[in-house]
């Protein structure tokens, strides 16, 4: 499976702690994880992911002001909304977006 850096943010620490979790199950996968927008974007090096997870508990206008800085800053930047649905929904998501990378 193609290596792929996640960067995933969202308020609910516990939803927050299972992505995390899910998402290095995968070998080759790394993630860093924010509950802070505002820590995330003064730290943050969004060239250095492929893939923006935005999770639970985020107000619209955060969402919109991180996508829009990370699209800025890395264009190849892919971005995911997940607000649920299980493991099955995230891994398929995840999925069709990584084989639309390497075309």
């Amino acid at each position: 499976m193609k290596k792929l850096r996640f960067l995933v943010i969202g308020k609910n620490i516990e939803i927050l702690n299972i992505l995390v979790r899910l998402l290095k199950v995968e070998e080759g996968w790394s993630c860093a994880a924010f509950s802070d927008e505002q820590e995330l974007l003064a730290t943050v090096d969004f060239m250095e992911y492929d893939i923006l997870l935005l999770s639970s508990g985020l107000d619209e206008e955060i969402e919109k002001r991180i996508q829009k800085i990370g699209i800025e800053l890395n264009p190849q930047l892919r971005i995911i909304l997940h607000y649920g649905g299980g493991s099955g929904l995230l891994k398929n998501e995840i999925l069709s977006l990584s084989s639309d990378m390497a075309s």
